[in-house]
């Protein structure tokens, strides 16, 4: 243990909500060990206490996660966005964590050619009444609710609903079920670390924050070094601006600098093509393992 630990306003141990399973679970707990903090190893453990970081997870059900934070249970947790909205806890959205993303859309049966507007007293199926509600009143449609837990595509064959609205991630399963989606997403929805509202200042849940944003940008960037003629130098600089400013240094050769930049993940095989092109040599691309920017 630190001599010195990161602690909540009262002295505890922060307390950090995790999913314990569905798809944002192994993503968590793998961001999380990337930042730094201990996961557990059997998927049976509900609590586990990170004594190094003072910090103890817990390992909740994903739509569980915004109630026990909005309640203050909690002191932060990892969730979708569409969780988080689907339950109107008193939490916000603190960080995008870049995976898990899905489009909340609404299908009906092939053919129907319906439009938002048109959903106006049809019965609608979904397992996320508290975000279609929210949606619909803003557009001004009134339409029945149809609450059920999961497999949604099928309570329109079976004559339960009309029209359902989902998460959708390839569209096959809703192909399948004879479905076809219409309107624009009512949402698009990614892993997002939440607090509870209002936001209060905290020196451990800040600590958080500032280790995951290391591990977002560790996964966004990747580090570039070359070595490039003083005369191609402006020329190369702007294609690797790097984040302020890239490093340059003198090479023993003369008339030649070594720069280093980070570069887009993204973009980094169309980066060195343009950096060959002007010149460039001994390009090397390599990753991040954890930074602070």
């Amino acid at each position: 243990m630190s001599a010195n630990p990161e602690t909540t306003p009262d002295g505890a141990a922060l307390k950090v909500a995790v999913p314990n399973k569905g798809s944002l679970a192994e993503a968590s707990a793998q961001m999380l060990r990337e930042a730094g903090y201990r996961q557990r190893s059997d998927p049976k453990e509900l609590v586990l206490l990170d004594e190094r970081n003072q910090v103890e997870f817990y390992y909740l059900r994903p739509r569980d996660i915004a109630v026990y934070v909005g309640e203050g249970t909690l002191d932060v947790g990892v969730t979708g966005r569409d969780m988080l909205l689907d339950s109107a806890a008193l939490a916000d959205e603190v960080l995008e964590l870049g995976f898990g993303e899905t489009r909340f859309r609404f299908a009906a049966p092939e053919g129907s050619k319906l439009k938002v507007a048109d959903l106006d007293g049809k019965r609608i199926a979904t397992s996320y009444p508290g975000l279609v509600r929210a949606y619909l009143e803003k557009a001004g449609v009134s339409a029945r609710l149809i609450t059920l837990d999961g497999a949604v595509e099928s309570s329109v064959r079976l004559g339960v609903a009309d029209v359902i609205a989902d998460v959708v991630e390839t569209g096959s399963t809703l192909r399948r079920a004879g479905l076809e989606l219409f309107g624009a997403p009512l949402l698009v929805s990614q892993a997002i670390l939440i607090q509870r509202r209002p936001v209060l200042a905290s020196a451990a849940t800040d600590l958080l924050v500032r280790r995951l944003n290391g591990v977002i940008a560790a996964r966004t960037y990747l580090m570039v070094d070359y070595n490039v003629p003083q005369a191609k130098l402006e020329q190369a600089i702007a294609i690797t601006p790097g984040l302020d400013s890239p490093t340059v240094s003198p090479l023993a050769q003369p008339g030649w600098v070594a720069v280093r930049a980070m570069i887009p993940r993204a973009d980094s095989q169309r980066i060195m093509d343009d950096l060959w092109d002007v010149g460039a040599e001994a390009i090397l691309v390599t990753n991040i393992h954890a930074c602070r920017l």
